[in-house]
């Protein structure tokens, strides 16, 4: 990440560090159900506190509308942050004036102290320049460290790096060095997955990748469009006829590129969706006009295993099936699991994202056998579709 400015370029010592972390977390009964995030960004706090910076974290938690709400304060996190980094968490109950002023003055070199939730203040979305500029007057430093919310022009996500030193921390480093091993100058081969329900929700994301990539293998729901779009029947499976066309341009644009488009050659069909469901397996030419196509078939698993043995370089998007109920998560569970495999003793390069494709792998049990896998949601769908991230844009600038 030569183009970034990372904590190996920093001095911290003493100095007031402004860290835009991610701590949107699950939480019920009072409780942080899930750390991912808080782990995730644990060990640039803990770099920049153990380097003697004083450690000024700034976040949001779920969406205020009208200013400050008590199930939104960020308070209720300070617990769970705490525990994971191993060190105490003050609270400040504000982001910006006299509150968070005072909190910053009285902190002293290796203190961490988290603000209070950025959002509920209307300024921090609408990147209001007074606004950044009250934020920035509590820091000598800023640290990019979110890139969860990279895809938003936030006071905090952007605002900041106009007023002040600006660096990647190590969450941000490895996302952007990850994606960028992947996408932007990947070894190749490169085999591209995506699946899910949809491809309205994805004709941006196909289109890039068809210029990207050498295989692009499509599952889910989102096969049935494409085959319906040959004149493959689909019965009553979830299908976006109107979109035939879209398909039909996205395999021209495929072409063009030489890059091969590899869809189910079988699929597992039943008559309805529920857990245990009888079904049967078909070739895709066979499928029943009262059935729904709910997983792809073994052949079909044999062939995306084959393209993976060819490339180098994985990009995984979205499940193969309709892989939350059994017995249709054997596809998507099955070419996770190869992956892994080749992962571990061939090398190749695995990064994966987006949140059903995290549900995906964890449920088949190689979440973290792949070389890497983002929990981004937003920012790591707009980073495969080829869109300027403005939070990765302000750090290229600094």
């Amino acid at each position: 990440m030569s183009k970034f400015r990372t904590l190996d370029d920093a001095d911290l010592k003493g100095k007031r560090v402004l860290i835009r972390v991610d701590l949107n977390v699950p939480f019920e009964a009072g409780k942080v159900t899930d750390d991912t995030r808080i782990r995730a960004v644990a060990s640039t706090i803990n770099e920049v506190a153990d380097k003697g910076g004083k450690a000024i974290l700034l976040a949001h938690f779920g969406r205020p509308k009208d200013g400050p709400e008590a199930k939104y304060s960020l308070k209720q996190i300070v617990p769970a942050v705490a525990e994971v980094l191993g060190r105490p968490v003050q609270f400040a109950d504000d982001c910006v004036g006299p509150v968070a002023a005072a909190a910053v003055a009285n902190m002293v070199d290796g203190d961490v102290l988290l603000m209070e939730n950025t959002r509920f203040r209307k300024a921090e979305e609408k990147n209001e320049p007074g606004f950044v500029a009250e934020m920035a007057a509590n820091g000598d430093v800023f640290v990019a460290d979110a890139f969860s919310c990279s895809h938003r022009a936030h006071a905090s996500t952007v605002g900041l790096a106009s007023h002040l030193p600006t660096f990647a921390g190590r969450c941000m480093q490895k996302e952007v060095e990850a994606l960028e091993a992947a996408l932007g100058s990947p070894k190749r081969p490169v085999v591209a997955v995506v699946g899910g329900a949809k491809v309205s929700s994805k004709i941006d994301l196909l289109e890039n990748l068809v210029t990207k990539v050498d295989y692009l293998v499509i599952g889910g729901g989102m096969a049935n469009t494409f085959l319906a779009a040959q004149g493959i029947g689909v019965g009553k499976s979830l299908c976006e006829h109107d979109l035939a066309d879209t398909a039909r341009r996205i395999m021209t644009a495929a072409t063009a590129a030489k890059c091969e488009i590899v869809l189910p050659v079988d699929v597992v069909v039943a008559a309805e969706f529920k857990a245990g469901a009888d079904n049967v397996i078909v070739e895709v030419k066979d499928v029943p006009a009262g059935g729904m196509i709910l997983d792809v078939g073994p052949a079909s698993i044999n062939r995306v295993a084959n393209v993976i043995d060819k490339c180098v370089t994985l990009v995984w998007n979205g499940p193969l099936g309709a892989f939350e109920i059994a017995p249709f998560d054997r596809a998507t569970v099955a070419a996770a699991q190869y992956a892994a495999k080749r992962t571990a003793e061939a090398g190749l390069l695995s990064v994966a994202g987006g949140g059903d494709t995290v549900s995906a792998l964890n449920h088949a049990g190689v979440a973290d056998k792949f070389s890497y896998v983002s929990t981004a949601g937003g920012a790591f769908l707009e980073w495969m579709e080829g869109k300027a991230l403005p939070g990765v844009e302000v750090l290229r600038k600094a």
